[in-house]
């Protein structure tokens, strides 16, 4: 009997153990489960917004098959940033997200990175259909006014969308739209694949590559260009006109690959290797020389001590002359100040190039205490038929003239202007009509 008892004592014991493992397995099972749905939903879910973020966005768009994507994006919202604080910043993109949700109530609205929201449109949707949905979503949702502390913060949106019937690349396509749309100014785009966006991001790619080669292997020199006294026709000084050579011997313009030098940050290596080997050209010789630089240059103290330092140590400080472009704007002229008196302790010149094209400002040519003005060629170029480009010209040698500043004519491309440039008194000429840029200097 002791041994029956002691028997269902123990299978009962067993029981109550399994049913303990089984509801500590199950809770343990839950507890589990839970934690990896927690962790799921903060993996797919935007943190600032509760809104889902764009792992959540790219996961969704995989289950669908025909969709526009619609990107927004706060317009200036670093202004924000910069002039309200990152706490304000903050309350501001939390703020938009629920004005979205409100608004478009009909869609699942995503929070992406930075200041950009989207939501799909889920069915076939035209490109005249879907430019009809955005203008009227625009209009739906300008002029947010968002209140914090008592300060109403103005909020207005710049919109991309997709008209893709799949989601290759999409992400990319929509992008571009945006960035074109910011560039023009325009309240939407929606991209097409006929706007060619990819073959211009390859040729961006392309020459990124064909820069940084360049400056790597040494092919980045000046090219020289006479310029004349306009009474003798005699050379006096060169301009030294930055060129690229790419794998092929094929010659860049600065305009094609100064923009890239500075994005990919191997301008200041250019302008150093320019400054570089046009001093070491003329470093004997008895010409003047023309060096460009820009503003950035200027306020650049990298370059500014690198100049110094050449002009102490060369035979040719006292025949370069550095040439600023008038129609960059100045915004430090204490920068500036110091840049020109220290230059001009060592002889070095200072010329004010393309006057006549941005602001046109003689006070500015006072202030920057100029020895020359190169005058534009736009009007240069034009001063035979056009009587207003005749009569800018004749004022602006009439004032250098008081002033004692010596002027250049730019873009001297025929017998005819070259003769009106010389009875307007102009000093200098420069043009194809005279010289070509060329590797080597030209002889008289």
């Amino acid at each position: 009997m002791y041994s029956t008892n002691k028997e269902i004592d123990k299978k009962n014991l067993e029981n109550e153990i399994l049913q303990e493992l089984s509801v500590q397995t199950t809770q343990k099972e839950s507890a589990i489960g839970e934690y990896r749905n927690k962790l799921f939903s903060r993996y797919f879910t935007d943190h600032l917004t509760n809104l889902p973020n764009t792992y959540k966005l790219r996961s969704d768009l995989d289950d669908h098959d025909k969709f526009a994507l619609v990107i927004f994006n706060i317009d200036n919202f670093q202004t924000i940033n910069n002039f309200y604080g990152y706490i304000v910043g903050d309350y501001v993109i939390e703020r938009v997200g629920k004005y979205l949700q409100e608004k478009i109530s009909e869609h699942y609205i995503y929070k992406l990175s930075g200041d950009e929201f989207a939501f799909i449109i889920d069915r076939d949707i035209g490109f005249y259909e879907l430019k009809e949905y955005l203008e009227n979503l625009y209009k739906k949702i300008k002029n947010i006014v968002i209140e914090y502390q008592n300060i109403n913060i103005y909020v207005d949106f710049t919109l991309a969308s997709s008209t893709n019937r799949d989601n290759k690349n999409i992400f990319s396509k929509v992008s571009m739209a945006l960035k074109y749309a910011k560039e023009v100014g325009a309240k939407f785009w929606i991209y097409e694949d006929r706007m060619n966006f990819e073959n211009e991001y390859e040729r961006n790619l392309n020459l990124s590559s064909i820069v940084r080669d360049a400056v790597e292997n040494l092919n980045i020199m000046p090219y020289y260009q006479a310029i004349v006294d306009s009474k003798t026709s005699e050379i006096k000084k060169y301009e030294c006109l930055a060129r690229l050579m790419d794998k092929n011997g094929k010659m860049l313009s600065p305009a094609i690959f100064i923009p890239v030098a500075k994005k990919i940050k191997v301008y200041k290596v250019i302008t150093k290797t320019i400054i570089d080997k046009s001093f070491e050209t003329f470093e004997n010789s008895e010409f003047e020389f023309g060096i460009n630089l820009s503003i950035d240059d200027i306020m650049s103290s990298e370059i500014f001590n690198f100049i110094i330092e050449k002009l102490k140590n060369s035979k040719a400080s006292k025949r370069v002359i550095f040439e600023l472009l008038e129609s960059d704007a100045v915004e430090d002229f204490k920068k500036v100040d110091r840049f020109i008196s220290e230059i001009k302790r060592y002889g070095a010149k200072i010329a004010i190039d393309d006057f006549g094209s941005g602001y046109s400002n003689f006070g500015y040519l006072t202030r920057m205490s100029a020895d020359f003005i190169k005058i534009d060629g736009s009007l240069v170029q034009n001063i035979d038929v056009d009587k207003n480009a005749f009569f800018v010209v004749e004022t602006i040698v009439d004032f250098a003239k008081k002033l004692g500043i010596k002027t250049i004519a730019e873009y001297v491309h025929s017998s005819v202007i070259m003769d009106i440039v010389k009875d307007l008194g102009v000093d200098y000429a420069q043009g194809f009509y005279i010289d070509e840029p060329s590797i080597s200097l030209s002889k008289n």
